[in-house]
């Protein structure tokens, strides 16, 4: 099997790694040659993560890349889709696959990522989404973990999930699009208030914060035509599991660092999407609590100017307890 694979940082060396050293796919992973990542593993065949396998063509060639394979696996940051498909659509992709193994939803619009890939053309039929727990440095160690694979298109995640698995990821079919990518998104959300805690010493608050974020969530994915279940499912509670608890996880680390008033400098999808997730909450009528503490204290808050970020952070967070007594379901 041929995979193209469009990103070459964290989530994107791992999936070229995985596709070739594990599945024994024909890979192209391609990234932009004056990008860091692609930098190193042109040089050095390896980053902190992975370290590719030989039969790994590695390009900063997009059209390369993308006429390479009729299945198209993109891992970039979020909110540079819109316009990252607006430079491979004019290159003949009509009828091929698109998997997207990246969570976020577009802060300027609200879309979900698929609903992005469809504006710019691509036929809805022939998108999935690739969600759900697990960090690399595990898997490279050989820990397995659970993951799901969803689509509009039964067929379509049925033969990518099948053609996927191995004994390092065991796939789940999805059932409910909007809700594994609103799950998946959120969850890098929840991760920031679980660092937010750690980062304050209030640990213990994060089993709260696990129930309560993924009823929250669940409010607003069914608010949008989806399941309020699938907040319990592994694209969300599962995946948020690994996430508050992982030192691994970039989200998680950006709520600790910024709780003790120092910056993270590495990726965090969950700060545009709390923003993202905020404006959703408001469009929809549905009261989401945490999301806009989150929100709060990644733009409003003056944790690191002030140099007490923790005080900060928790001030935020501690507004919840003033809430008014409610029934929980």
């Amino acid at each position: 099997m041929k995979i193209s694979v469009l990103g070459c940082g964290r989530w994107g060396s791992f999936i070229a790694w995985y596709e070739a050293s594990i599945l024994k796919n024909e890979v192209v992973s391609w990234g932009p040659e004056d990008d860091y990542s692609y930098k190193v593993l042109s040089e050095t065949g390896k980053n902190e993560y992975v370290t590719l396998d030989p039969s790994i063509c590695l390009t900063s060639d997009l059209k390369k890349a993308v006429s390479f394979s009729d299945t198209i696996i993109i891992s970039i940051s979020s909110q540079g889709l819109r316009g990252f498909m607006k430079r491979i659509m004019p290159l003949g992709v009509g009828g091929k696959r698109f998997v997207l193994c990246m969570k976020g939803i577009e802060v300027d619009t609200g879309a979900r990522l698929s609903e992005v890939l469809i504006e710019a053309g691509v036929d809805p039929e022939m998108i999935a989404v690739w969600v759900g727990p697990g960090h690399i440095q595990e898997f490279v160690r050989g820990i397995p973990n659970c993951m799901v694979m969803d689509s509009e298109n039964d067929a379509l995640k049925r033969e990518l999930a099948d053609s996927f698995k191995s004994s390092l990821i065991r796939f789940y079919y999805g059932s409910d699009l909007i809700g594994s990518e609103i799950g998946a998104a959120a969850k890098n959300v929840m991760g920031i208030a679980a660092g937010v805690l750690d980062g304050a010493g209030y640990e213990s608050l994060k089993g709260p914060l696990m129930a309560r974020g993924a009823h929250e969530v669940g409010l607003l994915i069914e608010a949008m035509g989806g399941k309020m279940s699938s907040a319990y499912g592994l694209a969300h509670l599962g995946d948020y599991e690994t996430t508050l608890f992982s030192k691994y996880s970039h989200n998680r680390m950006y709520g600790e660092m910024m709780a003790k008033g120092q910056k993270f400098d590495k990726l965090s999808e969950g700060v545009m999407t709390a923003k993202a997730m905020k404006e959703l909450s408001e469009r929809y009528g549905v009261e989401m609590p945490i999301t806009e503490a989150v929100y709060e204290a990644c733009f409003l808050s003056h944790a690191f100017e002030s140099g007490d970020g923790a005080k900060n952070c928790m001030d935020i967070i501690l507004k919840l307890f003033e809430r008014e007594t409610k029934s929980e379901f």
